[in-house]
């Protein structure tokens, strides 16, 4: 069986529709709660890390100590062991920070479900899937400069940077390529989740999300599917 630490920035959060994957790939994940105070432990023995989202920002590091843990922790795990690694949201910009790249406010949110524009290379991460896809957003910052080595292999209408890729090893993105209908289903049940939602979106905020993105998540599963067989392949997690 193979290892995953997983590093978690709030509760109820997780790696969605990866879990199921991880299951059939024989891997274990092993979730760190570092808002919390848990340390992460030593690296030796991981076979990927998974960083998820969180309401934090990168560069509070005064405010959330376990910011400067985390990056200190990828740059060993990406840089010194070059060892796979996943992003998503918060996960993806302390790919970028921990690297040397730069994350600042977005000049515009996106919340919901949008439209992103990949590049599909042969061979590459997202070798397979359509030029354009639908996911789901939840963000306020977003990398303006992308680290040593970084390529961009996805943008949105008002966010240049909707994932990166560093060597064949390390990938993020900035949309939640990980929620799947039981992650949001989930979110009615937790009252704080439905109340960011409507103070972002308005009154009745939830269910718009869920009409809008549930007819959207077959096809997001199946994309997503084919990107994490290009992951496993090209990182060498197989």
């Amino acid at each position: 069986m193979k290892r995953a630490l997983i590093i978690q920035h709030m509760n109820y959060d997780h790696p969605g529709r990866f879990l199921d994957w991880f299951a059939e790939d024989g891997i274990v994940p092993h979730p760190v709660r570092v808002f919390e105070g848990e340390e992460i432990p030593s690296l030796a023995g991981y076979d990927m890390m998974f960083v998820l989202g969180g309401s934090q920002d990168t560069w509070q590091e005064a405010e959330y100590p376990h910011l400067a843990m985390e990056k200190a922790a990828i740059r060993e795990w990406v840089w010194d062991r070059a060892k796979p690694y996943f992003g998503v949201c918060l996960g993806h910009q302390l790919l970028a920070t921990a690297l040397g790249g730069e994350v600042a406010p977005a000049a515009k949110g996106e919340v919901g479900v949008f439209d992103v524009t990949v590049k599909a290379e042969e061979g590459g991460f997202f070798a397979g899937i359509a030029p354009q896809q639908r996911v789901m957003q939840w963000h306020h910052a977003e990398v303006k400069r992308v680290p040593q080595s970084g390529q961009v292999l996805a943008s949105s209408a008002d966010c240049a940077v909707q994932a990166l890729a560093i060597d064949g090893h390390a990938l993020s993105t900035q949309f939640h390529c990980e929620f799947s209908p039981q992650t949001v289903a989930t979110w009615g049940s937790v009252p704080s989740y439905v109340a960011v939602l409507e103070k972002e979106l308005g009154p009745g905020a939830y269910q718009r999300l869920i009409e809008q993105s549930f007819p959207a998540m077959p096809e997001m599963a199946r994309t997503t599917r084919v990107i994490w067989e290009n992951f496993r392949k090209k990182s060498g997690l197989v």
